[in-house]
């Protein structure tokens, strides 16, 4: 084969084989067909997202209280619970307690107290009043015992927005508008406008005298009293021989019962005062010339066993007027019963009732005003105000209780009782 035969072979060849690379030979595999993507759903229409709850707003006009889950309801009280009237203030403080054991929580909130001492004078009420209105989380309190302490806690509390309740404020300038009066204040204890004019009947037409003097310490409560009684006795046909008065922390009373001898001598003699000034009073009078067959009373600020130690053997006959605790209701009799159980005495004066109401009265309104936010509780100060304000009907141990416009809420009901053997025994009416 010749050379140019050779190179036109050799170029054939490796055409065929460049040929055969590029698809010649077998036929490819049949590629499987591709799945189809599945086709996109369309998006679910999404259910409207849920609204929070509103968040609670107070429209209060004075403010709310809010107390937070598991936080405790508080209460304050302002009594006397040190010094020669601790008897009359621990009365009440027992009150309050045992209304808060019979309620129970309220709205889903225990109930704690805050217990303060009045010291049965104007600065122990403004002490008192000043410490609790620093706490904004009270929303409510049971004082004070004495009248001296309502006048000054009065307005504190009531320029901070609270309520108080008194179980044993008695002097009427507390319900005046003309005098001391301020918003929210309120009691469950009797107007002394009703306990004097009671006394002054009973002297008059029970013991048929004609003449009295009457002595006060110069305190809301017993220069009320005594000046109650002093109008009434002489309205009555009475002769008021002598009106005057002694100073809080004096021992020697003779001096003033030396110059009431002298003006009359009267067949009997009123002083409103509180033990230990009492006490001094009922010993001496039987020392001044004059006095000697004298009638002596006085009145609830020397119910206790303290004031019984105090007049000693001096006291035994004195007449003392006071609310009339002859309740006949089944609540009171648990409430002595339970009085007993707890603390293992009777009760040591006669305001324990009233304060058990007032605590009630103040509970009640938390309930009917309070606003529950889940675990939540928010109490308006305006609507404590409003609530007890009508309070009308309302059944406590002390009778039916309804609040006039001043904050008089109680069912008055005086008696007069006399001391015999260390005892004070209910005679009158």
């Amino acid at each position: 084969m010749s050379k140019r035969l050779l190179a036109i072979f050799a170029m054939l060849l490796v055409a065929s084989m460049v040929l055969a690379a590029c698809g010649g030979g077998a036929a490819p595999a049949e590629e499987a067909p591709m799945e189809e993507a599945p086709a996109e759903e369309a998006p679910a229409e999404e259910a409207p997202a849920e609204e929070a709850p509103a968040m609670f707003e107070c429209t209060d006009e004075i403010g709310c209280v809010t107390y937070y889950a598991d936080e405790p309801i508080r209460i304050a009280s302002a009594l006397v619970v040190s010094g020669p009237n601790t008897d009359l203030g621990m009365d009440s403080q027992r009150g309050v307690e045992l209304a808060m054991e019979f309620k129970g929580d309220v709205l889903g909130h225990a109930v704690e107290l805050q217990a303060e001492d009045d010291g049965c004078s104007a600065e122990g009420g403004q002490a008192a009043g000043q410490k609790i209105v620093s706490d904004p989380t009270i929303i409510g309190i049971i004082g004070t015992s004495c009248s001296g302490a309502g006048v000054p806690m009065s307005k504190i509390m009531s320029d901070a927005g609270y309520v108080m309740v008194s179980p044993s404020n008695t002097s009427p300038a507390l319900t005046d508008a003309d005098s001391a009066w301020n918003p929210g204040y309120y009691r469950t204890a009797h107007n002394d406008k009703v306990q004097g004019k009671a006394m002054a009947e009973f002297a008059i037409d029970v013991l048929g005298v004609t003449s009295a003097a009457a002595i006060h310490d110069g305190d809301p409560y017993t220069e009320g009293l005594a000046r109650v009684f002093a109008d009434n006795f002489e309205a009555l046909g009475g002769t008021i021989v002598e009106f005057t008065a002694v100073n809080k922390g004096d021992t020697d009373m003779r001096p003033v019962l030396t110059a009431v001898a002298a003006a009359g001598p009267p067949e009997l003699i009123y002083y409103p005062v509180f033990t230990a000034e009492g006490g001094f009073l009922t010993k001496q009078a039987k020392e001044v010339a004059g006095l000697e067959e004298t009638i002596l009373s006085a009145a609830d600020g020397m119910i206790s066993p303290a004031a019984v130690e105090a007049v000693g053997e001096a006291g035994e006959g004195m007449y003392f007027s006071g609310p009339d605790l002859g309740f006949e209701n089944e609540l009171y009799t648990t409430f002595l019963e339970k009085h007993t159980e707890v603390y293992g005495i009777d009760p040591t004066s006669v305001f324990h009732s009233h304060a058990f109401d007032a605590a009630n009265m103040i509970l009640g309104c938390v309930e009917e005003v309070g606003v529950v936010d889940g675990e939540d509780l928010h109490v308006g100060r305006q609507a404590m105000r409003d609530c007890l304000d009508a309070t009308s009907g309302f059944d406590g141990i002390t009778g039916t209780l309804t609040c006039n416009e001043y904050g008089d809420c109680a069912d008055p009901q005086i008696t007069v009782s006399q001391l015999t053997a260390g005892e004070y025994e209910p005679i009158w009416p």
